[in-house]
């Protein structure tokens, strides 16, 4: 007596996302981009306070090292956490409009990015490549179906 072999009409279909489940996607990615945003904001500001730092009086570019790596990691969890590749931008225009107003002097003529700071211009320049890199990686890789 022998069995029969199944019947398969190929993979099984998996049901559609509850509207819960969606729900719950949708926050889940509106906070990844919060979290990316605030990350860039505290980087910044890291970054900023390390542009000053000296070693025998001779400025130290440590900040640019940590300019290019963390401007790397927020672009690739920003791109992880919301699942679109336009949010790449959410950490990028804000870690670049602080280093904007960072640049920029007060009315007292107090500035946190002084023209002849070289390690804070160097920063600039390295996070902002840093993100573009990324952006055009993200624009020449296939479309994930």
């Amino acid at each position: 007596m022998s069995v029969p072999p199944e019947v398969s009409s190929g993979p099984e279909q998996p049901s559609p996302p509850t509207a819960v489940v969606r729900a719950l996607d949708l926050a889940l990615r509106i906070l990844g981009g919060v979290v990316a945003v605030a990350a860039a904001v505290v980087t910044a500001a890291l970054e900023l306070l390390l542009s000053m730092v000296r070693v025998g009086g001779v400025p130290v570019g440590v900040s640019v090292l940590l300019a290019v790596v963390a401007n790397v990691a927020l672009s690739r969890f920003a791109n992880h956490a919301v699942g679109r590749r336009w949010a790449l931008a959410l950490p990028a225009v804000a870690w670049f409009a602080l280093m904007v107003v960072a640049s920029g002097g007060t009315g007292e003529g107090d500035v946190l990015i002084a023209a002849d700071n070289w390690v804070g211009l160097a920063m600039i320049f390295a996070g902002s490549v840093a993100f573009a890199v990324m952006a055009f990686r993200l624009i020449i890789a296939p479309r994930q179906t």
